[in-house]
């Protein structure tokens, strides 16, 4: 090998500081934890019931008691949240989407579960009316209209009893215009000015929802698209005005969806109002990378390195379907 003498100081020689894990570990700018993580889970009625979803590699729909034992132990291995969302029986699934708002449905059985078990465990839930609408939207359908007002008396009445239930975090997703506003002023007025809002506030039509949907059993069910509520993908600052109004009706806290195709969105969010950020690695996200490590195209490392890059883009946190298996790695 040649030699070559040693340049002038001071030299640039940024790979000092990589030379060994302790120093690598030393300087990092971000670090993911897994108190960062909320983890979405899919419920469904029944006992002992764990689910393979054929879509998303590796997740299963389960059981209120196969809920519990899931949790207690993504919750012993540091993730701190969890959001729930439901499969609901077809004979549930109406035009009035009655059952979203009933006291007993599963996913108010699921939370007044979870608190009593595992009180310390920050419990979120998805308010849209998706899982309970025949048709598959979000909000109530008449002809091949989305009706927004309407829709957002019922997700009061759903955002209630989620709240009565003892949800912590209530996760508007619906994208009705108003939502925020009209869900802070009721649960205020209802006594329950502790829950907090992580709204949806930038959520775009995106085509990376689709595993999602077969996971809920809404996807053969929806008539047409979502287009006329979700944010068009090319529409950047359309985005942050959806932002600043959600967070001046009384959102906490605000999330962008999907999450890697949109890391600019959720930089220019973070640097735009400093609030608490949050990004969704949405089904599509995580059927990719979980379907090319399970036929070992990639290594497991490209989990935890996907969620750095919500970090570094400014989130707080991220909802992810691996966050069981990223607090292991972290913890390993």
């Amino acid at each position: 090998m040649p030699v070559h003498s040693p340049a002038a100081f001071p030299a640039a020689r940024l790979r000092r500081l990589r030379r060994t894990h302790a120093l690598r570990d030393l300087v990092a700018e971000h670090n993911v934890t897994a108190g960062d993580l909320i983890w979405p889970v899919f419920i469904r009625e029944g006992q002992g019931i764990e689910e393979p979803i054929s879509s998303l590699p590796g997740v299963a729909r389960l059981s209120l008691d196969v809920l519990l034992r899931k949790a207690t132990e993504a919750q012993a291995l540091g993730v701190g949240a969890i959001c729930l969302f439901p499969y609901t029986d077809q004979a549930l699934r109406t035009e009035e989407c009655a059952e979203a708002w009933n006291p007993d449905n599963l996913t108010n059985r699921a939370i007044r579960m979870l608190k009593a078990e595992l009180p310390d465990l920050a419990v979120m839930t998805d308010i849209a009316l998706d899982p309970y609408n025949i048709n598959g939207h979000d909000g109530f359908v008449v002809g091949d209209q989305i009706l927004n007002d309407e829709t957002v008396e019922a997700l009061v009445k759903m955002a209630i009893a989620q709240c009565k239930a003892g949800a912590d975090i209530l996760g508007p997703s619906d994208m009705m215009d108003g939502r925020i506003g009209a869900i802070r002023s009721a649960i205020e007025a209802a006594g329950y000015p502790h829950v907090s809002i992580l709204s949806y506030a930038a959520k775009f039509a995106s085509g990376f929802y689709g595993p999602f949907r077969d996971a809920v059993g809404a996807s053969g069910r929806l008539v047409g698209d979502k287009k006329t509520y979700q944010i068009n993908p090319a529409n950047r600052l359309e985005a942050l005005r959806c932002v600043a109004r959600d967070l001046d009706e009384g959102a906490d806290m605000v999330m962008i969806k999907p999450g890697m195709p949109y890391l600019d969105m959720c930089r220019a969010v973070k640097d735009q109002f400093g609030v608490p950020t949050f990004a969704y690695q949405v089904s599509g996200e995580y059927a990719m990378l979980a379907g090319a490590i399970q036929n070992g195209w990639l290594g497991e490392e490209v989990i935890l390195e996907s969620l750095l890059s919500f970090k570094r883009a400014g989130c707080d946190g991220v909802l992810t379907y691996f966050a069981p298996a990223a607090a292991r790695s972290l913890i390993s």
